[in-house]
């Protein structure tokens, strides 16, 4: 009787196929990187550590800043509808929009996926939308780790997280004491739902039998609204910074529009906020239809606004100017001087 031997292959873990995909990773990945960042003889990608010559970014006093993230279960509808490519981008934006709130510039970013088998295709698309967030927030993708783990996740599951660092110089570190009152709170449009309240709206699309047909309602395109992208707010946020535009901002992700902004707000002072000013879009619209109380709304979802500005009076126009038209900043309220940490005023238009 011949005798048969265990393999790691067997076990459902492919090394084979992993070599395949670091090879693409380290080919694909060479897009986010600048010739003043690389460091001679030496590859990022594959080897046990990754490398950044801060010394070339040329700063007096840098501050080193770090976050890190995930998409939460806006992963199940890419499951759902197979649509991979962009996933990434989400990824990316989740941990960069948040460095950007203390003023940092992303530097580099680090990718963890986890699945239940390595489907080569399906990674390398999510892998691609990593990298087209990288460019357009200016990152690096320096590094990262793709494990297989059959028996922890079910088949197709996968799961994403990703580490950013970025990087400030000290004097342009964006703090709570830089806020002041009667500073304008500027509202950045989103580009939809961007990674947050994915639960619940999986609730709603179920119960209205929609989890496997995303059908057209009246002029929404639900399966195009669910997977578009988070919008990357670097480039304009970090141009604003080094003007010295700006005193404070805020990644209005989980928890809503109220809840983080007053992460960032000091101890003494009062956010005031007229809701009848937000320019809800139609993806929260249909939300709003399904029976949720405007209270979870906001404190869900970001209900049209993916990012916070606070800013002096008198930089309003110029910060205006930095914006395309489709993200063009407005104003949703101020700062003021009161005991009570917000006041609200008005109520959303649906």
């Amino acid at each position: 009787m011949k005798k048969t031997y265990n393999t790691y292959k067997k076990s459902g873990v492919n090394m084979a196929t992993a070599d395949k995909l670091v090879n693409y990773i380290s080919k694909i990945s060479r897009k986010t990187y600048k010739r003043k960042e690389e460091i001679k003889s030496f590859t990022n990608i594959g080897s046990f550590g990754s490398i950044f010559d801060l010394s070339k970014l040329k700063m007096k006093n840098p501050v080193i800043v770090a976050s890190t993230d995930g998409v939460g279960t806006k992963l199940e509808i890419a499951n759902q509808i197979k649509k991979y490519n962009t996933i990434g981008i989400d990824l990316v934006a989740m941990c960069v929009n948040d460095l950007i709130v203390q003023g940092a510039k992303p530097i580099f970013f680090l990718d963890y996926i986890a699945i239940h088998k390595l489907n080569l295709e399906k990674v390398k698309k999510i892998i691609s939308g990593i990298v087209k967030g990288c460019s357009e927030a200016g990152c690096s993708l320096v590094g990262g780790e793709t494990a297989e783990m059959p028996g922890t996740y079910e088949k197709n599951k996968f799961d994403l997280a990703g580490f950013a660092v970025g990087v400030v110089e000290k004097k342009f570190l964006l703090t709570k004491n830089k806020i002041k009152k009667n500073d304008i709170v500027l509202a950045v449009p989103s580009s939809g739902l961007h990674s947050n309240g994915y639960s619940l709206v999986r609730c709603i699309l179920k119960k209205n039998k929609l989890k496997k047909k995303y059908r057209l309602i009246s002029t929404l395109n639900i399966k195009k609204e669910l997977i578009k992208p988070t919008k990357i707010y670097v480039k304009e946020v970090v141009k604003l910074n080094k003007k010295k535009l700006i005193n404070g901002c805020a990644n209005i992700t989980g928890g809503g529009l109220i809840n983080n902004l007053i992460r960032v707000l000091p101890n003494n002072l009062c956010l005031n906020i007229d809701l009848s000013k937000i320019k809800t879009t139609p993806i929260f619209k249909w939300l709003k239809k399904n029976n949720i109380k405007d209270k979870e709304m906001l404190n869900t979802f970001n209900c049209g606004v993916g990012f916070c500005l606070i800013v002096n009076k008198k930089n309003i126009k110029k910060i205006k100017n930095v914006f395309s038209e489709t993200y063009k900043p407005y104003s949703i309220g101020f700062v003021s001087d009161e005991k009570s940490k917000y006041k609200l005023y008005g109520k959303l238009k649906w």
